[in-house]
């Protein structure tokens, strides 16, 4: 009897005993791992993965956007406000609406909006090019270009075939004012054909065309 008393007292205090050191540890390591889940997935170190991934993402973001910004996009061309004749005029043909200065302003808004704003700037680009005589300005203007929208790591990168860019490709070993003028063709093309027609369609020229008509009406 006695003996069975002993056991079952030792039965009983080993019930009670406290964890055992590892056993703690496992235990806190268990813990210390959910603190340190995310998208309900176990991380084996002390920093998520998930959690730095989704940082380097955000950081290579904002660089992005930052970059972009301290290139300095050209502001819209200074012109007087557009009248309610030169508004209708753009509406008969895509020449008269690049003619003008405002008309090229308010294209470029709406590219903007497409996100397609690089074809004006490139068209604009080309033709402030023309306009230089000094040979070191012209080489110098030229390689910006390229560099801004045909390098294809350029974030502005225009859409050309492989023919203009061969054609590009052989002008920049001499530049000069023509050196892009097939691409500035085909560029031109595109915004006629592929956004011209948009634009004439979007808010940006019937809310213009509109207010124009009312002014026009007041006076």
């Amino acid at each position: 009897p006695m003996g069975s008393e002993r056991t079952e007292i030792r039965k009983r205090q080993m019930a009670t005993t406290p964890e055992t050191p590892a056993a703690a540890q496992a235990q806190l390591s268990t813990g210390n791992r959910g603190s340190n889940a995310c998208c309900f997935c176990w991380c084996c170190c002390c920093s998520c993965s998930c959690l730095t991934v989704r940082n380097q993402e955000e950081e290579r973001a904002r660089r992005t956007s930052h970059e972009l910004q301290a290139e300095g996009i050209p502001n819209c061309e200074e012109s007087p406000a557009p009248t309610l004749e030169e508004v209708n005029a753009w509406a008969q043909s895509f020449d008269k609406l690049m003619l003008t200065p405002a008309g090229r302003n308010a294209f470029r808004e709406f590219l903007r909006t497409e996100f397609s704003e690089e074809n004006m700037l490139f068209w604009m680009a080309c033709e402030e090019l023309k306009q230089e005589s000094n040979k070191s300005v012209i080489e110098e203007k030229a390689r910006l270009i390229y560099e801004d929208y045909i390098s294809i790591l350029s974030p502005k990168e225009v859409s050309l075939d492989s023919r203009v860019r061969e054609v590009i490709n052989r002008n920049m070993l001499e530049p000069s004012q023509h050196t892009f003028d097939d691409a500035q063709l085909q560029i031109y093309t595109l915004m006629h054909r592929d956004s011209y027609p948009r634009f004439m369609n979007s808010a940006i020229y019937k809310d213009l065309l509109q207010s124009l008509s009312e002014k026009s009406i007041e006076a």
